[in-house]
């Protein structure tokens, strides 16, 4: 993918998104493909873009701890 052709915000959210989903499969025990799966498919994901601005301001581990809270209301189990 060319990214010159991405706008400044959709690279900074790109960009977000790979420094924290790493780091919520690590915080819970799950490899980076798995941790992506299950914010995918609880809504953690459509909150991380939706919100990235507010949470890569904050420290990664309220953000990490409020996309699981996010996943858990939607019926993530974990």
């Amino acid at each position: 993918m060319d990214t010159k052709t991405l706008d400044k915000d959709t690279r900074s959210k790109l960009r977000f998104a790979t420094f924290i989903i790493p780091k919520f499969a690590d915080a819970y025990k799950m490899d980076r493909q798995e941790a992506y799966r299950y914010l995918k498919k609880y809504g953690g994901l459509d909150y991380l873009y939706e919100c990235w601005w507010a949470l890569h301001t904050d420290n990664p581990f309220w953000a990490i701890r409020d996309m699981y809270k996010v996943c858990r209301n939607n019926g993530g189990l974990r």
